[in-house]
Parts: C-alpha cells; structure tokens; sequence
C-alpha cells in the first residue's frame, strides 16, 4: 500500500489510465513507429528525444534521463504529491478514492490524513468565498479598491475579499466545533493570546487569496486599509501552503495564457492585480521572499523567459542576485532571465498608472541580461588597478559559471570574462576558467548500458513484455544458484501470475519507494537491441540457460561425492542421467 490509498485502486486507475492520452494533454505528442514522441518537457530541447510507449505505458526521455509512468509523470509535470497524483487521475477518471483511514505524518510530525487534508483545501476556498461576500458589505474597503483602479473583473478574476474589524469574524463563521477549530489553527486562520483567548489572525483587511497552480486556495494575503502596521500580513507556513514552493498570480497569468511568451516577477500582490488592471496579465509575485529554487522551476516550466522586476534600493538589488544564484542551475538552452529595478520611490503599481501599459513595457524591454546583471554586481567587487584582480574576478565568477547547465550561455559569459580581463591570449582565459564538458546539471544523452548478464536480461524483458510469464516454469530450484536478482525476478514473476495483462507501468508503480525502483526504471528504459521477433525466443533461451546451470550444479557436486565417498546406486543412476540430458540439451 502507498500513503492511504488501497494498493487495488491504484492499480486499477493506472489499467484505466492511458499514458499517451494522459502526456498528450499537456504535451503534444507525434507518432513514432509503435511509440510516439515530443521534446522534453523536462529540459530545454530542439530535437525531440522524449518517448511514451504505449505497450509499456511508460515514459522515457533519452535527453535528461527522465522517465515513469503515468502517476510519475503528474508528480514531476504537474509538481504533485504522490497522493494529489493518484487524486487528479480519479477526477480525470471520474472514479471515487477508497480512502484508508491511516494517518500521513507530514514534515513536522503531525498526523495529517489525505482526506483530511483534501478537506482543507476545500474550507480554504470556502473561506475566500466568504471574504468575496464580505467585500459588498464595506463601503470603506470598496472605496480603497476603488482608489487604486480595480475593475469588479480583476476584483473578480483574482478573487479579491474582505474581513471585517472583529475578532472572532472566521472563528465563529467556520469554527462552531472543536474540529472545525483545530482545522482554522493548523491553516494559520485563527491566533491564541498568552491568556489562551483565541482570535481571529486577519482583521479589517483587504484580502488576497493565494492559489496554486491548481487553482485551490492555499493561504491569504491581507493588506490594511490604513497606514497601520503590518501594512501586509500572510499565512503562515501550514500542511497546505510553502511560502517558496508558491507564486502569486501564477495561476491567474496562466489561465490568461496557458503558454506565456514571457512572466514578470514583481514583489507584492497590489502590483500583480494593478498590472493585470492595465492589461499586463503575466505577472507574479514572489510572496515576500527572495525568489527560490523551486519558485525558479515553476516559473521555468510555464516559460522560456523570466523577468524580475524589483526596486532599485539595496534590498531589490540584494533580492535580484539571490533570484540569480537560485536560478544558475536552471539555466538551461534557450531559457532567458533578465533583470530590471524600478526608478526611486516607484513599484509597478505606481509606475504603470504613471505611463500606462505601453510605457511600462518599453521600459521593461531594457531589462539587463543575466550576464549583464551579473557582472554589474560583480565588477565592484574588484579593484581592477590591482594585479590580483583578474584573479579576483576570476575567483568570484567561476563557481557561479560552472553551475549553468547552458553551454551557449557559459561561452557568452566566457567572451565577457575575456573582455572585462582584457586577455586576448584564449590559452590565457583557459587557465583561468576551464570549460567544463559537463556539469551536474547538464542534460546528457542517457545511453543506459548494462552488463549483459543473462539475469539481467531475463528481468528486463519481463519487465517490459509481461505476458512472457507464460513461459516461465516453477521458478524455486533456481534459488539454489543464489543468483544476484533471483528475488527480483521471483517477486516480478508472481506479480505477473497474479495479475494478467498487467502493463509493464502499472508493474514499475509496485516498487516506488523501494531500493529496486531505479533499477527497474532503468531496465524498463534500456535498449536491448534484441529484436521485437526473437524477444520470446531469447527469454525461453535464456530461461533455459539457468536450469542448465541447476543440472551443472547438480551434476558437478555428484563427481565431487563419488571422488570423496562414492556414490550408491540411486545416485550413479542420477548421475548418468543427468550427463545423457546435458549432452542432449547442448
């Protein structure tokens, strides 16, 4: 069983789920022989090298390495839990969730159950729904929308709200039972004072709802109408909300466009609405932090280009070079990230309203490359009157270029270290900064290669070609060669028994998690080069070998016998046997 979903049910979504209808949805798919092909939507390719099988309802790409099978496919494309995987098969499939009652333990130690936890995304919206209805009711908070320009659309489209000055508007609205209060407590909806009161954590404030790339309500955002302080209160980290894992506005931007041409990171949650007010429909906002990694990949897997837009002040600047170590690793062919910082005293809702769409992004046209930024930061850093300060330079920029996966980008940033060093000598530059032909994050063409052991072969075109169980025998005198990758085989081959017409992805989904699972994977992928019509023949041979291997094993500890003690008459009449058979068999 996995998590607190019957094992039966999740192999019967993987039977009813087709893999190739599945990754066609989100990527277009062409036919390819028997298999059908794309470029990866994993890694940035021009020749397609991303492979689904039908047959094996499992994906390959040889570019990057990526593979699995329908549920591993969500997990990675859509950055789901295994869980919210199986979840959005059965709403794909319209099929119900036997749930188990087994606790999940989330990353604190605290029981969470699936169930449970779907049932908190669904108060989290009812809670915006109810801030939305709250919105009508205020005339002070419908004047402050008013004031900054909003539309009763972008109000609408981004699900603006309210809450009331009380100290108890959610608590008594969706609190009524002990449950119903725990559930407010553990998604940071409702506070505790020292004296024990409890209260409710937003009050008086314009609310934003943060919604993730699914569209379910994850956390909130609240501005005061005032000038009182905090001018902006969030949730905090809870079972549904990562403050780095999330963006605002994402799921906005791309129900706008679902593949934009280009996305604007900005910093607050005001500037995303008054951008979209003005027609800017593809920016979001980084929640506060620092752009993160996982911010950088969500962001990388909706486009090819990203702009951060920050204040020019030290705090923009500082935020924009962490958004660039973050994002190094990312950097991979045709991906583009640039950099802007906003006049003083101006943010993107002041800006805009100043010089209307067209002025706003003429400006952001001149955004800096991120070389350019780069060695903006960099260069400062150097006393370029110095004899160190090449190595200097070299010390500081190095480490950061070896982190691009990009080989385009680090020979751009190669000529600019040539330039700001002044070497013309390329010997010279060498020295200084050696190429790497690979890094870790560098998409390689996977060319899996096994030793070819007659195991490892059998496993593999079982594995691959399930109804080949057919042909196997009782596999039990084979564990007495104590073969590396018996048990595997044994264990595959009981599964197959026990489940006909099981496709070799709805198998790999019975070793998640396990210690064998990347094996298996790898075996699933791996080109044999036996050919389609010699399969059977080549996995009866090879069966054949080992029970060959069992009459040797027989036969050489018989001699063994007769040279130390002899044999009696049941044991030479064994023997003689087993010579004739092995003689025959050859």
């Amino acid at each position: 069983m996995k998590g607190s979903i019957p094992r039966t049910f999740i192999d019967d979504i993987l039977t009813k789920t087709n893999i190739v209808d599945l990754i066609n949805s989100r990527v277009k798919l062409k036919k390819a022989g028997r298999d059908y092909q794309a470029c990866c939507p994993f890694h940035h390719e021009k020749t397609p090298s991303f492979t689904v099988s039908d047959k094996k309802q499992f994906y390959h790409c040889f570019g990057c390495g990526a593979h699995g099978n329908a549920i591993s496919f969500l997990m990675e494309y859509d950055k789901l839990e295994f869980v919210e995987a199986v979840e959005e098969l059965a709403g794909f499939l319209g099929l119900e969730i036997p749930y188990e009652k087994r606790p999940h333990f989330n990353d604190n130690g605290k029981q969470v159950n699936f169930q449970t936890k779907r049932n908190l995304y669904e108060l989290m919206q009812e809670i915006a729904k109810f801030y939305q209805q709250q919105l009508p009711l205020n005339i002070p908070a419908q004047s402050y929308l008013q004031q900054r320009g909003l539309s009763a659309e972008i109000i609408d489209r981004f699900q603006i709200g309210y809450v009331p000055n009380a100290m108890d508007t959610v608590y008594r609205q969706f609190g009524k039972t002990r449950e119903e209060q725990q559930k407010l407590f553990d998604l940071g909806m409702l506070s505790r004072n020292d004296r024990g009161n409890v209260y409710d954590k937003f009050r008086n404030r314009i609310m934003f709802p943060i919604r993730d790339r699914r569209g379910r309500t994850v956390a909130f955002g609240g501005r005061v109408l005032t000038d009182e302080k905090p001018k902006y209160l969030n949730s905090p980290e809870t079972v549904t909300y990562h403050k780095g894992s999330e963006l605002y506005g994402l799921f906005e931007a791309l129900q706008a466009d679902d593949s934009p041409q280009k996305l604007l990171v900005v910093e607050g949650y005001m500037d995303v609405v008054a951008l979209a007010q003005f027609g800017v429909n593809y920016a979001v906002a980084s929640l506060g932090t620092s752009t993160t990694s996982e911010q950088i990949q969500l962001l990388f897997r909706s486009t090819e280009q990203v702009i951060c837009c920050y204040d020019g002040d030290r705090a923009g600047r500082d935020a924009a070079w962490r958004a660039l170590e973050n994002a190094l690793p990312y950097m991979e062919d045709g991906r583009q990230l640039k950099f802007i910082f906003l006049p003083e005293g101006e943010d993107p809702d002041t800006f805009i309203r100043q010089y209307g769409k067209h002025g706003f992004e003429e400006y952001i046209e001149n955004a800096q490359s991120l070389s350019e930024f780069l060695f903006a930061h960099l260069t400062p850093k150097v006393d370029f009157s110095s004899k160190e300060s090449k190595t200097k330079l070299a010390a500081l920029g190095i480490p950061l270029i070896e982190k691009i996966p990009s080989k385009a980008l680090r020979m751009e940033l190669r000529h600019l270290f040539a330039k700001k060093l002044a070497i013309v000598d390329p010997a010279q530059l060498e020295s200084l900064l050696p190429e790497k032909l690979q890094t870790d994050n560098t998409p390689i063409t996977q060319k899996i290669q096994f030793k070819r052991t007659p195991m490892r072969i059998l496993i593999a075109l079982l594995l691959q070609n399930p109804e080949l169980v057919k042909f196997i025998p009782d596999l039990e005198p084979l564990k007495n060669l104590d073969e590396p990758g018996y048990d595997l085989l044994a264990e595959l081959t009981a599964l197959c028994r026990e489940k006909i017409g099981i496709s070799a992805g709805q198998l790999l989904e019975h070793w998640r998690d396990t210690p064998q699972q990347g094996t298996l994977e790898k075996l699933l992928a791996w080109n044999h080069l036996i050919e389609d019509d010699k399969i059977e023949d080549t996995f009866r041979e090879t069966l054949r070998y080992f029970y060959l291997q069992l009459v040797d094993k027989r036969i050489q500890w018989l001699i063994a016998k007769d040279r130390a003690e002899g044999l009696d008459l049941n044991e030479k009449q064994e023997l003689s046997h087993l010579l004739v058979k092995k003689q025959e068999k050859k």
